[in-house]
């Protein structure tokens, strides 16, 4: 995000299903979700909040993107989320290539999309930056690499983001499985042993300890 996070400047938000005071609100009105995210940074006066790696959430029921059989939803959470004002700009953690992006539209989905192709080790890994500004994909070309902290785009807001508080969802895949543009960053608790697997936690790309603070 341009600096560096810690406590002085973020903070952990929960978005469990356990979290009480998601419930107070209505989650299908997208600015009233907003203002809830807001406010409790404007009251904690921090810049971020973050967190929700295997994190069991509830608020997917408001879209049908994560519906499922039956009355089923998707609901464990496989990245971290990086909430934040829009137009805040998202950098490169590591040197990549572009492996693909696109405008994943609906509510409740992704919005703008970017995912890049890295070569860590030995090995490949791709990171998935989505809820981004729909302008930054115009400068996005196949291929296109970018070195560690060059700008790669920015925080999309509510209209362009697919109805979500402006937010980065930030997930590490080892496996693209053929997609391109997407990949569920979401997952139902009956497929999280694969999922998880395949999506290591974030943490430590983004400079954090694990639930530290």
């Amino acid at each position: 995000m341009g600096e560096s996070l810690n406590e002085k400047n973020a903070m952990y938000l929960d978005m469990s299903a356990q979290n009480q005071a998601l419930q107070e609100i209505d989650l299908m009105d997208s600015h009233a979700f907003s203002s809830h995210i807001q406010d409790i940074l404007t009251h904690k006066q921090k810049k971020f909040a973050l967190g929700g790696y295997a994190e069991n959430r509830a608020i997917y029921r408001r879209s049908q993107v994560f519906a499922q059989e039956g009355s089923l939803f998707r609901n464990i959470h496989l990245g971290v989320d990086i909430w934040s004002g829009s137009g805040a700009m998202v950098f490169c953690p590591f040197e990549g290539r572009v492996h693909s992006y696109k405008d994943n539209m609906g509510f409740g989905n992704y919005g703008p999309t970017l995912i890049l192709e890295h070569y860590l080790e030995g090995q490949v890994i791709y990171s998935l930056y989505g809820h981004l500004s729909r302008k930054d994909l115009k400068y996005l070309k196949p291929g296109q690499v970018f070195l560690g902290g060059e700008k790669i785009g920015h925080l999309g807001d509510t209209e362009e983001n697919g109805h979500w508080p402006p937010h980065l969802h930030f997930q590490l895949i080892h496996d693209m499985e053929n997609r391109k543009g997407d990949y569920p960053g979401v997952c139902a608790e009956k497929e999280i042993e694969k999922y998880l697997n395949n999506c290591p936690d974030p943490h430590l790309w983004l400079g954090l300890p694990v639930l530290s603070f």
